[in-house]
């Protein structure tokens, strides 16, 4: 496809290096530094201009472009980028935004601002939260097969029983797949003999239920408690977000805002959160209300570096699990390796979600694993798929050695790939695998 990006920010330049090998990509940008970076960093054409203007579209190729892809980091500008480009040509339309009162407009009217489709940012990073938050130890969580099959990374602890182990060993759950480790930023797909060693990051595909009861194995006694005491820090749209979707869930959770209008804005609006007005880095009112106690804290205000702060005041005062927004993708390493457990960057989740939506063919989602060392992918089977009508066993012998079987669904069944395993047309088929081999999967499957 031809794909014409607009922004080339931390989203846009991420998604140009995802598509660049399999797409033809036009990035725009007002920035020369940013469009001179790009040029000479990934397989794109990089035009310097303004992407609402209709010259600069026209620049592009908008009359013979597949896709536009407005993400810059201003909503408005975003609409009008999409809304410019449909009166120059018929392109599919992706908007990224953050005002959730954009994306009820756009629900409400079909094609409003110009946008085939709408990328909410904070909804999009709330519910990633959220994923994290209802599996102890949980590092990521993506669900496939609508729901059926979920992908989890966890890291093991030294406290962990399982640390020692051979995969062997420890693959003792009725409905899940050992997909992949990653050790010092290296994937690497294990076989049975395969020492899990602590530190390491195990990723598994399988079912719901028992990813739930790997996730307790797996995690050590401070973090396998019951995480229903979840406290959010800072009451910006992505914690809003995040407590309407812990409400949603049968949870109460608290939420602390410093601002006294903005608490009392929330307080109205979250019927079953409690809402505290304070500063959260006031450490003797966390040790007063108990915030000690809480399973997890999460950080949602609009600076990364109070973000960074109170996820490690939280943790320096008993808290189990200190997740945290931040929202530059270069800090997010540094952010786990002083304590804090999970860092998720709104920037990227954008990126990855834009990348799926960008999929054609059989490809109904993706994850994208460890700076797309890997990919799990979920693929529709037909009759001329090489994994069709052969037990397992004999069709993985087509397929890289990079390639994992992790969970198949049928009319809405989850089941276990096994070695004689026969897989049919139309079955729903999650394959973990080395991104580098993803041509030659694409070709067999």
């Amino acid at each position: 496809m031809r794909i014409i990006i607009a922004g080339a920010g931390e989203v846009g330049s991420n998604i140009a290096a995802n598509l660049a090998e399999s797409h033809e990509i036009i990035v725009i940008d007002t920035d020369p530094e940013k469009v001179d970076e790009l040029t000479y960093s990934n397989d794109v054409l990089s035009i310097e201009g303004d992407g609402t203007s209709s010259v600069t579209l026209r620049e592009a190729g908008i009359g013979e472009a597949d896709m536009l892809i407005a993400s810059t980091d201003d909503d408005e500008t975003n609409l009008v980028i999409c809304g410019t480009a449909k009166t120059l040509g018929d392109s599919f339309t992706i908007a990224r935004v953050r005002n959730a009162n954009f994306i009820e407009t756009w629900d409400r009217s079909d094609g409003a601002f110009g946008a085939d489709f709408m990328v909410s940012t904070n909804i999009l990073t709330a519910n990633d939260i959220v994923r994290v938050v209802g599996l102890p130890a949980a590092l990521d969580v993506d669900p496939f097969a609508g729901g059926l099959v979920q992908m989890a990374e966890f890291e093991v602890s030294p406290k962990s029983d399982m640390a020692g182990q051979t995969v062997e060993e420890a693959d003792r759950f009725e409905a899940l797949t050992f997909a992949a480790l990653v050790r010092n930023g290296d994937v690497v797909i294990p076989d049975g003999e395969t020492i899990i060693e602590a530190g390491n990051k195990v990723i598994i595909i399988g079912r719901p239920d028992s990813i739930q009861e790997f996730s307790g194995a797996v995690a050590s006694a401070e973090t396998s408690a019951d995480a229903k005491e979840i406290v959010i820090i800072g009451g910006s749209d992505i914690g809003y977000h995040t407590a309407k979707l812990l409400e949603e869930r049968g949870l109460s959770p608290r939420l602390i805002e410093q601002s006294t209008d903005r608490a009392q804005q929330l307080a109205e609006e979250l019927q079953k959160t409690v809402v505290m007005e304070h500063d959260a880095t006031d450490v003797d009112f966390l040790v007063g209300e108990h915030i000690d106690r809480a399973a997890a804290v999460i950080a949602t205000t609009d600076s990364d570096e109070k973000n960074l702060l109170v996820s490690l005041l939280a943790k320096s005062i008993g808290v189990r699990r200190a997740i945290a927004i931040v929202e530059d993708g270069e800090y997010t390493d540094l952010f786990e390796a002083v304590g804090v457990d999970v860092a998720i960057n709104p920037r990227e989740a954008t990126a990855e979600e834009i990348v799926r939506l960008t999929q054609e063919g059989q490809i109904e989602n993706l994850s994208l694993i460890e700076g797309r060392q890997a990919e799990v992918l979920e693929i529709e089977i037909d009759e001329g798929s090489a994994l069709t009508g052969r037990p397992i066993r004999e069709s993985m012998i087509d397929f890289p050695s990079e390639v994992v079987i992790g969970a198949i669904t049928r009319r809405r069944d989850f089941i276990i790939p096994r070695g004689e395993t026969i897989i049919e047309p139309g079955d729903h088929v999650v394959l973990f695998l080395a991104t580098d081999v993803l041509p030659d999967v694409m070709g067999l499957v």
